[in-house]
């Protein structure tokens, strides 16, 4: 049997999509096989031994016995099974050994090599519900990632809804539907055009919406964002970023992942927000308060990403002491300490005299005083610090300038600008500091790993949507926006939620695709994406001076196999399941795996209603939940002419 391995294995390497880092892709392999891939075929029947083991022999043909060599490919000892080899182990590994034996990191766990398919069903379910997430091993995977057929299409802007005559990559897009299934139909459309990423996906805790029925919680959080990250990053731009939000939970294990998908060396920063204070019941709980929340930022490639410098508001900063009374010889430059030159401006010849005015309260009215006239004598207040890297001439000017009283050296630079020279130091102009935010003039600093500057008080009603948990401010998104994207681009979140992301990419104006499968109701995005082209003036739009207007396209993933699986967790009673099983038969796709021969009626009735959930959700085939679009004119799914037309605006063909 070894040989038979070795011969598969030589054969298998001959095909680039087969074999890679000296690895038999085994995913690729089985779906390849499943959909009988004529160089796949042809390249087993290059060697009579594998012809003879895969191959049965008729009157007139070759058959291929697709179900043995499936198995024999997912075989462990042919090529172990992510599952079975980790079965009870969520580790680091490289090359199949922990990291203790190997210093290249790979992060590995149970169903690695498997495919987490579908979402919630809404927003507030509970882990004692029954859900249709479902691992999917390789070999239940033929058609799951195929185009789907869309419908339900409209074109949405101030004057209510309309039909979609056309459709461009200039059109933002919201669609309904399994996202991962969403973005693998985007691919054609869309691949490489992407600049921006920004998810706030599942947390996978106690709070949020990850509620999965499953020993191994933590490795199908692992996969769901795995799958997710592998399809999207084909989306981006050679220059294009992603974000994605996360807390302290699985930060370690998303990072690691996320340098697998995107490169170690395109990961960027990972960037603290502060999200709360620690007040009210947070301060109850052991150890220091969680306040914080953090953002991964990784690039498509380091090389190609345009960085930005950015600036966020700061309080007066102390350091900036100093007035100076210009002139235009700068020998006659004269230097009055801040403190000093706002007693005078404010008629108090010292500062017991403005003590005396003030009393107790000048403590807390001078810092108030001082701010003011820094911010509005911005060019005369100054501070003296060490120069960034300062030349050889620029030292010894600086030793010179020790001895040189209150007299300034100006020295000009490489650039044309000056730098001015004082007291063994150089000026800094507290103007300089200065720069528009939002429209108006702020003290600013340069944008630093910890984003404190953003707050989260307030923000329920952004946009007219209220959710219980994760939502984000639309400040924060805008940072980020802002950090790696230019009017036009194009901005993906496929972890809509209420609609944040679209909320500001409108207003910031980039195009769009948002993606979410759970119905919020009055909570939905489309709901908010109204409001705002309506012109609300919550959250960023009075900042980016927000009017209205716009538009978008909104389209859903059309159901099949899904209507069942709705219809299966709406029902109340086994009569009811019965009558849902007897439809199923004449029109679902069941798993080829089920055998409905075998299918007890009676057995099934003793069950409990959840048991019988299950068992019902588990006969369906994963891979037809959504109607593919290469069965678009089959009758059995009675797709319209005006379905048609946007599919062919959609997919171009």
């Amino acid at each position: 049997m070894q040989n038979l391995y070795n011969d598969v294995a030589k054969l298998l390497e001959k095909d680039e999509r087969f074999f890679a880092d000296k690895k038999i892709l085994k995913n690729i392999v089985t779906e390849a096989a499943l959909k009988l891939d004529a160089a796949l075929l042809n390249l087993l029947l290059n060697n009579d031994q594998i012809k003879e083991h895969f191959f049965m022999k008729t009157a007139s043909a070759l058959v291929f016995d697709q179900d043995k060599f499936v198995k024999f490919i997912n075989n462990k000892e042919f090529l172990p099974n992510s599952f079975t080899s980790f079965k009870n182990y969520i580790g680091l590994t490289s090359d199949e050994e922990y990291i203790k034996e190997n210093g290249k990191v790979v992060l590995a766990w149970p169903y690695k090599d498997c495919v987490l398919e579908g979402g919630q069903d809404k927003e507030d379910v509970k882990r004692n519900e029954i859900f249709y997430n479902e691992i999917l091993a390789p070999d239940e995977i033929d058609r799951l990632f195929e185009e789907k057929v869309l419908t339900n299409s409209k074109k949405i802007d101030k004057n209510g809804e309309h039909k979609v005559d056309q459709l461009t990559n200039k059109d933002s897009l919201i669609i309904k539907g399994n996202n991962l299934l969403a973005l693998h139909c985007l691919k054609k459309k869309y691949r490489g055009q992407v600049k921006l990423i920004y998810i706030d996906p599942p947390y996978n805790t106690d709070n949020d919406d990850f509620h999965y029925n499953d020993s191994f919680n933590h490795s199908t959080w692992l996969t769901f964002m795995k799958n997710r990250l592998q399809a999207a990053k084909e989306l981006l731009k050679p220059d294009g970023a992603i974000f994605v939000q996360i807390d302290y939970k699985e930060i370690g294990y998303l990072t690691v992942l996320m340098d697998e998908i995107f490169g170690r060396e395109n990961k960027v920063q990972l960037i603290s927000v502060k999200t709360a204070s620690p007040a009210g019941f947070k301060t109850v709980n052991p150890g220091p308060i969680d306040v914080t929340e953090y953002v991964l930022f990784y690039t498509k490639s380091k090389k190609e990403f345009a960085f930005k410098k950015a600036y966020v508001p700061v309080e007066y900063d102390k350091n900036y002491n100093l007035y100076v009374e210009k002139n235009a010889d700068i020998n006659k430059w004269e230097f009055i300490p801040i403190v000093e030159k706002v007693l005078q401006d404010n008629g108090f010849k010292t500062t017991k005299e403005a003590k005396e005015k003030f009393g107790q309260l000048w403590n807390e009215v001078l810092p108030v005083l001082v701010s003011k006239f820094a911010f509005a004598n911005a060019g005369n207040v100054v501070s003296v610090r060490d120069p960034h890297k300062p030349t050889e001439k620029v030292k010894e000017l600086m030793e010179k300038s020790k001895k040189n009283g209150d007299k300034v050296i100006a020295q000009q630079r490489e650039d044309g600008s000056v730098m001015y020279i004082y007291k063994g130091g150089a000026l800094s102009f507290y103007s300089n500091k200065i720069k528009e935010i939002d429209g108006k003039p702020e003290v600013t600093e340069l944008l630093t790993d910890f984003w404190s500057h953003i707050s989260w008080a307030g923000i329920a009603n952004e946009g007219g949507v209220r959710l219980k948990n994760g939502k984000k401010p639309e400040k924060l998104v805008k940072q980020i926006i802002e950090l790696s994207t230019e009017p036009g681009d194009l901005v993906l979140d496929y972890h809509l939620g209420s609609g944040t992301t679209t909320a500001v990419a409108h207003k910031m104006g980039r195009r769009y695709i948002g993606i979410e499968q759970l119905d919020y109701g009055d909570n939905d995005s489309v709901v908010r994406l109204k409001e705002v082209i309506g012109g609300e003036q919550s959250g960023i739009s009075k900042a980016v001076n927000w009017k209205g207007g716009g538009s978008f396209v909104y389209l859903e993933l059309k159901k099949w196999n899904e209507e069942y699986m709705k219809v299966i967790q709406a029902a109340k009673n086994g009569k009811e399941l019965t009558g849902i099983y007897k439809k199923m038969q004449a029109e679902a796709f069941f798993r080829y795996k089920v055998d409905l021969s075998k299918f007890d009626q009676k057995d099934f009735e003793k069950l409990a209603l959840d048991e019988q959930k299950k068992v019902l959700l588990e006969c369906l085939d994963k891979n037809h939940l959504y109607i593919n679009y290469s069965d678009i004119d089959d009758a059995t799914y009675k797709v319209s002419t005006e379905d048609k037309k946007i599919n062919q605006l959609f997919y171009g063909n």
